[in-house]
């Protein structure tokens, strides 16, 4: 008997700790920095990772203490996700928000953490490290991601 993922009949508010982890894909583009527009409140994502970023296999090396080293780290959660209109279309939690199926280059999915680079999704070797970037000169590195894939 085959069972269903977790993902297919749990609501994200019915997710245990470990498998609300799991639907991270390791994109890291939760990880750029964001410029917001104070007239229109708009976000813009940059090519500057955050100083923690492992940059080659996109997971953070202080990810337990993220948010106490970073100010500024975002930590997705159920209560903030429709917020965080940054996230692109292929994020596993906004795709189970919106009751789409998981990319089948996600790892879940295609049971290897590395379908994610290899369909160009993360930003594995297309940033920058925020310890060689003035943080003042981030708007010369705003970029658009590209989430159709």
């Amino acid at each position: 008997m085959e069972m269903t993922p977790f993902w297919k009949h749990k609501k994200l508010n019915e997710l245990t700790r470990e498998e609300w982890e799991q639907l991270c894909d390791g994109c890291g583009i939760c990880c750029l920095h964001k410029l917001k527009d104070a007239a229109t409140g708009e976000v813009q994502l940059t090519a500057v990772a955050c100083r923690y970023l492992n940059i080659g296999n996109c997971r953070c090396r202080v990810y337990k203490d993220r948010t106490r080293k970073n100010r500024d780290c975002v930590k997705i959660t159920v209560a903030n996700l429709k917020t965080l209109t940054w996230l692109p279309s292929t994020c596993a939690y906004r795709c189970i928000a919106e009751g789409r199926e998981l990319p089948r280059w996600h790892p879940l999915v295609s049971g290897d953490s590395e379908t994610v680079h290899a369909a160009g999704i993360s930003v594995r070797d297309k940033v920058l490290s925020a310890k060689y970037i003035h943080l003042k000169d981030l708007q010369a590195y705003e970029i658009e991601i590209s989430s159709e894939k």
